[in-house]
């Protein structure tokens, strides 16, 4: 795994390998994770874990029952071997009911992070989880890989979260090179995320952020452009500039693009990058503000994206928008019932600036449109209202097509990412009307917050391009308890399923 990129000194050290063995038991590792399903008569275990029970003497479910161990899903129990496998000790996560058919990747890897999880320091895991077929081994990797991130940068003389040395699937499947590279890839992605929102905005403003975007895209073969706040303004991106006009720290606007000579469609992603959300002289209070250092999730999900299409080497045209800033109060300033025009041409009303993200965004948006792209999708950490809506793991999908919208839920559901299609009521657009300008920021009715920010943002996308909003303001950053291969902090959300919306296109014909 890449562990260093740009300064960015996450703990993230896992490498992954294949091993196509059936024996489990006499495996060299130094920990071993088997799954378990809740039985009619007790826990069963899952396949992968073939003569285990005979090499503890038939005393598997004994031990697991003196430990209150049930099968349920992703609860884990760890159990010393005291030599009777090669392996010191035994990891057990649970899988609930056994499946009817195949097993669901996303219960596989959930199953695999959250054991992992619990191992942080040890030197190699192996993971004898059910990866019968290539799906299932490259699902097992992946929420391995994804269980072992953390996060010390900022932590000293810590060892306790040392992430885990080396993840082996212990599969014979055929194919399996292939999934598990992909898991690779998409775990180096998903963490540099993980880092980007996990850091403090101290050490990650609008042109940190940049420089980063340069160096680590250039490397992966990315073309990258930034605009910073000279060229924002010759280009006319009002938006950008109006939202970051009151820090110390001027805004960015960051181009990424990958092109393959036999790629027949092209995707335009725009990821909202505010790097310190403050809510500017709209100011929140300081309870909503300790965590706004993620409302840059999104310019982080598609960089990651961008970053994981390049190395995967898809038959896909894709282009990245990071629109970088940071939204503080100073005399500086935006002030509400300011008016700016944005890149798209038309005048917007400033209502409120804490409504700052759809600022940045449109002109990102209406930018994208002159790529001449089949899709434009656009991520962000928008708003409150998704998560009164939705909850803190749902992400609301919305769009100028209904079939698109639908796509991409269809999409994030494969990729084990949760997200919910939501409606555009045209009723609603008619709050957004200003007496001075083309359009204001904010709808007067705190109600449908979500939609109303989506219908916004519709009217600075490009006549004839279709087009899908993903509001993530939630999953973007886990500010509860880890689960699964999810940890505290930054998540890497949608990362996984930009990736996977490239991957459908790649497989279209023109």
């Amino acid at each position: 795994m890449r562990t260093e990129q740009a300064g960015l000194a996450s703990a993230y050290v896992t490498t992954v390998r294949l091993n196509p063995t059936d024996n489990a038991v006499s495996f060299d590792t130094d920990a071993l994770v088997v799954g378990v399903h809740t039985g009619p008569d007790g826990l069963v275990t899952a396949p992968g874990a073939e003569g285990l029970d005979d090499a503890l003497g038939g005393r598997l479910a004994a031990t697991l029952g003196s430990v209150g161990a049930k099968g349920q899903a992703g609860e884990v129990s760890k159990i010393p071997t005291f030599g009777a496998l090669t392996a010191p000790l035994l990891v057990v996560v649970g899988l609930g009911d056994a499946p009817e058919g195949d097993y669901d990747a996303e219960a596989l890897r959930r199953a695999a992070g959250a054991a992992v999880r619990t191992l942080p320091g040890t030197a190699r895991v192996a993971l004898a989880l059910p990866a019968a077929n290539a799906e299932q081994a490259g699902a097992v990797a992946l929420g391995g890989l994804l269980g072992a991130y953390s996060f010390t940068k900022y932590r000293t003389g810590d060892d306790t979260a040392a992430p885990v040395g080396e993840v082996t699937v212990l599969s014979r499947a055929e194919g399996a090179e292939a999934t598990v590279g992909r898991a690779t890839t998409l775990a180096e992605s998903v963490s540099l995320v993980r880092d980007l929102v996990n850091t403090p905005p101290s050490d990650l403003w609008p042109a940190r952020f940049a420089e980063i975007a340069e160096q680590v895209g250039t490397e992966a073969g990315l073309a990258v452009e930034v605009l910073d706040e000279k060229g924002l303004k010759e280009g006319g991106y009002g938006g950008i500039l109006a939202v970051g006009q009151g820090s110390a720290n001027p805004p960015r606007l960051v181009r990424l693009a990958y092109s393959h000579p036999d790629a027949a469609k092209t995707l335009a992603f725009v990821g909202k990058g505010i790097t310190f959300d403050s809510g500017g002289l709209s100011l929140k209070p300081s309870a909503s503000m300790d965590w706004m250092k993620s409302d840059m999730g999104g310019a982080g999900a598609v960089f990651g994206a961008l970053l994981a299409i390049a190395r995967l080497g898809l038959k896909i045209n894709a282009v990245g928008y990071l629109c970088l800033a940071e939204n503080m109060p100073s005399g500086t300033a935006q002030r509400p019932s300011d008016v700016f025009t944005s890149f798209a041409g038309k005048t917007v009303e400033v209502l409120d600036t804490d409504a700052e993200g759809r600022l940045v965004l449109i002109d990102g948006i209406a930018r994208a449109g002159q790529d001449d792209p089949d899709v434009i999708v656009d991520v962000a950490t928008l708003t409150g209202a998704q998560i009164v809506a939705l909850g803190w793991r749902t992400a609301g999908v919305m769009g100028n097509d209904d079939d698109l919208r639908d796509e991409v839920v269809a999409v994030a559901g494969e990729q084990g990412e949760a997200a919910w299609p939501m409606p555009l009521p045209e009723e609603l657009r008619k709050g957004l009307d200003s007496p001075v300008a083309d359009i204001a920021n904010l709808h007067p009715e705190r109600f449908g917050g979500m939609l109303t920010a989506a219908l916004f943002l519709r009217e600075f996308v490009p006549e004839g391009v279709r087009w899908a909003h993903i509001d993530m303001a939630g999953p973007a950053f886990n500010k509860g308890e880890a689960h699964g291969y999810t940890p505290k902090g930054g998540t890497g959300a949608i990362t996984r399923t930009l990736v996977g919306l490239a991957e459908r296109y790649a497989g279209m014909t023109s």
